[in-house]
């Protein structure tokens, strides 16, 4: 069965982010709440995680992972960025969005497009996230928590504790959260693409 932890959203309990951070480090996957909606997490690192996320939400080995990243100095560590780039994407983040970028050799290869050697990466404008990846002091490993069969990513903690409870090892209850999933912009290609439009304003991308 999961673990369940309520946290509070603006001002996170720093003994349960501890122990939830922890469980992470002891290769746990969790659910938790980020500034578009609830996603999946796990240690950058982990040997499991990937494909047990591959397996719960039925996904190809073409599936873009996420890499939740605390401030703009970590992003810059594991993808490549040109000026037009760095200048945009600095500019709307922290924020709802994912950017397709070029991955450097710090991201394992099973996490990358196989193909284009690309990865999405984010800097969530959420506390309970920020304070996760601050503890645990590396990206997240992340994706949508969006299940087979559903239109929109599920929103209310304690509803992810009652249909996961035997996939994954934690919840993080940090409040309901909005239903859409963030906005995508594909920048591998040396130019922005908004591939999907979500919760952050597609506009400043167009």
């Amino acid at each position: 069965m999961a673990r369940y932890f309520d946290v509070h959203p603006h001002d996170p309990q720093p003994r349960t982010i501890g122990q939830v951070v922890a469980m992470l480090q002891d290769d746990a996957l969790i659910a938790y709440p980020t500034d578009s909606c609830y996603a999946f997490g796990a240690r950058l690192d982990s040997p499991t995680a990937a494909e047990r996320i591959r397996r719960i939400r039925h996904l190809g080995d073409k599936h873009h992972f996420t890499l939740v990243c605390s401030d703009f100095a970590q992003l810059g560590q594991f993808v490549h960025l040109d000026n037009a780039a760095f200048r945009s994407i600095k500019a709307a983040t922290p924020g709802a969005y994912t950017f397709i970028l070029p991955a450097t050799k710090e991201v394992p290869r099973r996490l990358a497009h196989p193909r284009k050697r690309t990865v999405g990466v984010r800097i969530p404008d959420h506390r309970v996230t920020q304070a996760l990846v601050r503890e645990l002091g590396e990206p997240l490993l992340s994706s949508t928590l969006l299940l087979p069969g559903h239109e929109e990513p599920m929103t209310e903690g304690w509803l992810i504790k009652e249909e996961l409870d035997h996939l994954v090892d934690a919840v993080l209850d940090g409040g309901d959260t909005g239903t859409e999933p963030t906005t995508v912009v594909d920048w591998s290609e040396g130019y922005p693409e908004v591939v999907r439009e979500g919760a952050g304003d597609p506009s400043r991308f167009a």
